[in-house]
């Protein structure tokens, strides 16, 4: 029997109702293979503002460092557009990221076989498409100081955020990027705007530093980010793993992620430095939002929120033989022509978020039950 402290926090609007199929995996493994999570549930986000007023307690925020890991929903919606910057529900989100000290956010753009016509781009440019998006996450412009608004003395308002990156914020987030590549194809596109930015000369020499030093088996091109964007619609499987930083991976994942042809199908993985013990602070989340229109109508797809569940077996938990045994559920039952509306295809059967989880579960039951 093996129990592992998991810390789930639904979050707002299609949280709670994604979340629940989750559940249902949870429950299938402690009844068919005696892996047992301890779980316990909190609030964050919009719905965390409603009853306590922040979008994320001290509470919570310690009950997220205690657990070997975090599970997230999503946060936010139009209801709470009107807060105070400090208040709205995606800063609780950040919070969790820099007290947990999660700073490499990993995020694949897979696609299915056979969800490969849902893309926009034509079907034998994203067939096959396997890219891992390694994205610094307490760094550069979301974080850096000074930042703010202020009245300038002619009247004008100004807003401020600063580019910032040192050696030791670079170099750790290109390693967990090359530690990849190792594990796939070794090859890995170190993305900036050298040609314009200071930060960006910085990124690219510390990263070709250690590439040097570390990693010469790994193929390593530099890349301007705005290539980079232009690329991934041009191209897309040119590309195995691209490390960049904050602001540029959190543009350059979701335009990978419509590559697949929806976001309700992406997985993500934040994740901070190794402990003594190879244990590391863990955050997974869907890469989707909220979805405020859909929420409580059971149309969510809830593939996302699964395939970050095996991410963390995968990485927070070494199970790689149930994360395994998830993703080939999901492939399974995407193969017999079932889609939520997200993903909707002529010809296929469409289901809602409950009948998807339940039909993962089934699927499971046949793999390994």
């Amino acid at each position: 029997m093996t129990t592992k402290k998991l810390l789930i926090l639904a979050g707002d609007g299609i949280g709670p109702e994604v979340m629940a199929q989750v559940q249902r995996v949870i429950d299938w493994m402690a009844k068919k293979r005696r892996i047992t999570f301890d779980v316990s549930e909190g609030l964050v986000g919009g719905c965390s503002y409603d009853k306590y007023g922040t979008p994320l307690t001290d509470q919570t925020m310690q009950q997220a460092i205690d657990a070997d890991a975090v599970l997230l929903g999503a946060v936010g919606g139009p209801k709470w557009d009107n807060l105070p910057f400090a208040d709205k529900p995606e800063r609780g989100l950040l919070r969790l990221r820099k007290d947990m000290k999660l700073f490499a956010n990993l995020r694949p753009a897979f696609v299915f076989d056979a969800l490969a016509e849902a893309s926009s781009l034509k079907t034998d440019l994203v067939k096959g498409l396997d890219i891992m998006i390694v994205r610094e996450l307490t760094g550069g412009v979301y974080f850096g100081e000074p930042r703010g608004i202020e009245t300038l003395p002619n009247g004008e308002r100004r807003g401020v955020n600063t580019q910032v990156y040192t050696t030791h914020e670079i170099v750790r987030i290109a390693d967990v990027a090359f530690e990849l590549a190792a594990k796939r194809g070794k090859k890995v596109h170190s993305v900036e705007k050298a040609n314009v930015m200071e930060s960006g000369v910085l990124w690219r020499e510390e990263v070709q530093k250690l590439h040097d030093a570390k990693y010469p088996g790994i193929a390593l091109e530099h890349m301007y980010a705005d290539n980079c964007a232009m690329q991934l619609v041009r191209r897309p499987k040119q590309f195995d793993v691209i490390v960049t930083d904050n602001l540029f991976g959190d543009l350059l994942s979701d335009c990978a992620a419509m590559l697949t042809g929806s976001l309700g199908m992406l997985p993500s993985a934040s994740l901070g430095a190794a402990d003594a013990a190879g244990n590391r602070k863990a955050l997974y989340e869907p890469v989707h939002g909220s979805a405020p229109d859909i929420a409580g109508k059971d149309l969510a797809n809830p593939l996302a929120t699964l395939l970050s569940f095996g991410m963390m077996l995968r990485y927070s938990f070494g199970m790689t033989a149930e994360a395994d045994l998830l993703d080939t559920a999901v492939k399974n039952v995407l193969d017999g022509g079932l889609r939520t509306a997200d993903i909707m295809q002529p010809g296929k059967a469409k289901v809602s978020t409950t009948v998807m989880g339940e039909s993962i579960v089934r699927e499971l039951d046949k793999l390994g039950g």
